[in-house]
């Protein structure tokens, strides 16, 4: 199957519409609709302009059962999340239990990952390096919205990196920031309810929520 690869939805569109899209068709995705995406990804800044990106693109059903486990023991020891009264968040724990249950049928998985020494001790330095990751993963899911194709950012399966990195054949040089669930979405985008800036701005001091004239 063929897509368009020049993505011409306004960005603005892109962003007001843009949601987690967890429900995925077990669909194949063109890799060179993959390869479009992540060369947008690629145009996002990065720290001194280092570009120490790398992404890993998985298809391999052995890979992806790997990762779907590391996935699925995470979301096993955060049940207690779904516990609640609060009908917006048990649709979230539903959308990523499903996303748990059927994640090897999802037919692209993204590992987003950064080269070279990372600080652990050092807050300046953490934000620093995990700071170069996250503005190309931005650009990668709004590239995908633009593509309407779904995808969410994912963190669980990162919680053992010696594992993720064997699964992955990654060096210890090579730390994987952020997985990225990719396909055809079952649902449908729309325009997403969030809170209003008012309620998230300060001027000069936190909690000065009083508009600057």
């Amino acid at each position: 199957m063929q897509h368009n690869l020049t993505l011409n939805m306004p960005i603005s569109e892109a962003m007001e519409t843009q949601r987690a899209i967890r429900r995925l068709k077990p669909d194949p995705v063109d890799n060179a609709l993959v390869i479009r995406l992540i060369e947008l990804a690629l145009k996002a800044p990065s720290g001194s302009n280092a570009q120490n990106w790398e992404f890993i693109i998985v298809k391999d059903p052995v890979v992806k059962k790997k990762i779907a486990k590391l996935n699925r023991q995470v979301v096993k020891l955060a049940g207690r999340y779904g516990r609640s009264d609060d009908p917006q968040r048990m649709k979230t724990w539903k959308a990523v239990l499903w996303q748990a249950e059927h994640f090897e049928e999802i037919p692209v998985i993204v590992v987003a990952c950064l080269k070279g020494r990372r600080f652990p001790f050092l807050h300046i330095l953490r934000a620093s390096y995990f700071g170069s990751i996250f503005p190309s993963i931005q650009n990668l899911l709004l590239a995908a919205r633009a593509a309407n194709l779904g995808a969410t950012l994912i963190t669980f399966p990162l919680w053992n990196l010696f594992s993720l990195r064997r699964a992955l054949s990654l060096p210890r040089s090579i730390t994987p920031c952020a997985v990225i669930p990719m396909g055809w979405p079952m649902g449908r985008y729309g325009p997403t309810t969030r809170r209003p800036v008012h309620e998230v701005v300060s001027y000069d001091r936190y909690g000065n929520r009083r508009a600057r004239k």
